[in-house]
């Protein structure tokens, strides 16, 4: 059942989300050769614990063991941050992070590169970005579900990128993950209609080569099924009468998505 959020209720995940945004702009400077996947969880954990009324939403999630999913290279998401996971340059990561604030949660992700990393696999953070930004354009009452996963397939069209197709995006509300599922492929007026007060986390995942994807043995990591590169974007996004509204920016922010730029 798809649940529809009050004003009140959205500015609260928007809170929530906020600190999202902020730990999101205050990582990328962490975000270097040398440091672990680790450390970086670590560092999360204590930024989120920081502010009042806050908790990692994904601590002991499905029993995921650590505060965020931080997903290297070919890993596209659920990777389990470890101290012996060292970053090197050009390496991508993407860190998900999943906030619970006075009860509601927000979900953000953002992958960046490690130092400097090669034109094509700038090419592919810069595209699953732009697909992010449109796809949040079409989340408007009285367009569909659809529309955002046409969205999506319009932008990396002719890209030679891979669509992620058998992980979606979701619901946002009192749990982490609710209806409806928000795929990112889609045809224009399809699936579920968007209702003002909806709360759905839209992410963009695209692969630098095939869009199939396994899980490791470790029964979280999902990787591409071919090794190749991979990129992951996502916000939490309400539906008003106005128009798409973003949850997970950081207050410092003018409410527009930066190119390359943690929310």
């Amino acid at each position: 059942m798809i649940r529809l959020k009050s004003p009140d209720e959205i500015d609260i995940i928007a809170r929530g989300g906020a600190i999202i945004g902020a730990l999101l702009r205050e990582i990328e400077t962490r975000i270097v050769p040398g440091v672990s996947t680790g450390a970086l969880d670590s560092f999360c954990d204590t930024f989120i614990r920081s502010h009042e009324g806050a908790v990692p939403a994904f601590k002991g999630l499905y029993d995921f063991p650590a505060s965020v999913c931080v997903s290297v290279n070919e890993e596209v998401v659920h990777g389990i941050p470890r101290p012996d996971r060292v970053l090197v340059e050009g390496d991508t990561v993407s860190i998900d992070v999943g906030v619970k604030f006075d009860g509601w949660c927000s979900d953000s992700a953002w992958t960046f590169p490690v130092g400097e990393v090669d034109e094509r696999t700038h090419e592919l953070l810069s595209i699953t970005e732009e697909a992010l930004e449109r796809a949040i354009a079409a989340a408007r009452p009285g367009f569909h579900v659809g529309d955002i996963g046409a969205a999506v397939v319009g932008t990396v069209k002719d890209k030679g990128f891979g669509i992620v197709r058998e992980l979606v995006g979701h619901g946002v509300g009192r749990d982490v993950h609710e209806e409806p599922q928000v795929p990112n492929i889609g045809r224009p007026g399809h699936g579920p209609r968007l209702r003002e007060g909806m709360v759905i986390a839209i992410e963009p995942m695209l692969s630098r080569g095939s869009d199939r994807i396994r899980t490791l043995d470790d029964h979280w990591t999902v990787v591409t099924a071919d090794g190749s590169r991979s990129a992951h974007f996502e916000h939490t996004v309400a539906v008003t009468a106005t128009g798409p509204r973003i949850l997970t920016l950081a207050p410092v922010t003018t409410g527009q998505l930066g190119r390359s730029a943690a929310p």
